[in-house]
């Protein structure tokens, strides 16, 4: 890759983190925005509301399983791609998928298209994070995973509340304008300014394919989908106990919201430089963190001071796992880098399926609205026991093959 001058190294870090925000807006927005959708495609929506807004609810399952299944599909079949021109396609997906997702006469054609949105998600934040990573220079794979993963975090606080504000006052189809509007100035500004980056030729399909055989890959994608499922299961309910548990207005959600953002914000650059010192004590103590957290807030978080100061150290603590947990995954991929890194995120969506499914179960059992703070540490929990088998097996390994070596060594 060629030397960039500051400013268009600085633009092309932007440009990256944009596409990550639109991410966010596109993802989480349409959570603020179910009553309205399902009331203008869901017929008989104000004689059964809570019905309509479960049936909606099928347009988030739509979005995750996108996730889920375009990640590992574009990370194998595009494996000989330059990173730069895939970079390009997938941004081009995402405008088509958002702004015919605003164009759908139909609740069925609406999720149809909020899957075909999805697609690219996972695999962009794979390739936009080794572009980040190999600009930023050697020795900060960390911190370029966090930069590209900045724009989801800040999405949260900036962007998701205008887009739910821009679809409850204008009508829903106007915040996926807003997202396709924003997918489209990335796009522009990376053809701008991002490196061209030349493909690999001797890559193959079946050869990102054999790194699926790799266990440890495995394992960290179930550390991933069920460690992170402890941050979905409070994350998906935490309106309802802004509203029913601390007793603040309705109008306080999005900032309850916002403040969950800022620490995901925070906690997302604190993992990238954290995970390019010591990745296993990035993971370990990010998950400790996030246990005590999500404990406290199954116990504390009845008051506005209480939920407000929790959420923000969720925030935090959840996000700092996420570059740690991709860095390690690309690691392991090796050659397959990619893969490695585009499994993360489907492996996040799964956990945001299983987090909000399983936190659902204890409240419909009648156990509180802060009862998912105990299924999200049960989750995280399991998640860091996941984590120190994945550790321990890899200290295994290096001392049998140092001791192979010594064998070797003294051998006649």
């Amino acid at each position: 890759m060629p030397p960039l001058s500051p400013l268009r190294r600085s633009l092309a870090l932007f440009a990256l983190a944009l596409g990550g925000f639109g991410i966010g807006v596109t993802e989480f927005a349409t959570m603020g925005l179910l009553p309205d959708i399902a009331r203008d495609l869901l017929p008989g929506f104000d004689a059964a509301p809570e019905a309509g807004i479960a049936q909606a609810g099928f347009l988030i399952t739509a979005y995750a399983l996108g996730v889920v299944v375009g990640a590992p599909t574009f990370a194998v079949f595009a494996a000989r791609a330059s990173h730069s021109t895939l970079t390009f396609w997938l941004l081009g997906l995402f405008v088509v998928g958002t702004v015919a997702s605003a164009c759908m006469p139909s609740f069925g054609s609406l999720a149809v298209f909020r899957f075909i949105a999805a697609l690219p998600h996972g695999a962009y934040f794979g390739v936009a994070s080794l572009l980040a990573a190999r600009i930023m220079g050697p020795g900060k794979q960390g911190q370029g995973i966090a930069l590209a993963l900045s724009g989801l975090t800040i999405a949260n606080v900036i962007g998701v509340p205008l887009a739910t504000w821009l679809g409850q006052f204008a009508g829903w189809r106007w915040a996926y304008v807003l997202v396709a509007v924003i997918f489209t100035a990335t796009l522009l500004l990376g053809l701008a300014v991002l490196p061209r980056v030349p493909g690999n030729p001797d890559r193959h399909p079946a050869r990102e394919l054999a790194a699926l055989r790799n266990p440890r890959i495995w394992t960290m994608v179930a550390v991933g989908a069920i460690g992170f499922g402890g941050f979905f299961a409070v994350y998906s309910y935490i309106a309802e106990v802004t509203t029913r548990v601390a007793g603040m207005s309705a109008d306080s959600v999005p900032w309850v919201l916002a403040t969950l953002g800022v620490g995901m914000t925070i906690g997302n650059l604190l993992g990238g430089w954290a995970s390019d010192r010591n990745p296993p004590a990035a993971v370990i103590g990010g998950f400790v963190a996030l246990i005590a957290t999500l404990v406290a807030y199954a116990l504390f978080a009845t008051g506005p001071a209480a939920l407000v100061s929790l959420a923000f150290a969720i925030g935090i603590t959840s996000s700092i796992l996420v570059p740690s947990i991709q860095a390690r995954l690309i690691r392991i991929a090796g050659e397959a880098a990619l893969l490695g890194a585009a499994l993360n995120h489907a492996a996040f969506n799964v956990g945001n399926s299983l987090g909000a499914w399983l936190g659902g179960l204890v409240i419909a059992a009648g156990l509180g609205h802060l009862s998912p703070g105990w299924v999200g540490a049960g989750l995280a929990t399991a998640g860091l026991l996941l984590a120190l088998v994945s550790f321990g097996v890899e200290r295994r390994d290096k001392a049998r093959s140092l001791d192979t070596a010594g064998l070797a060594v003294v051998a006649p």
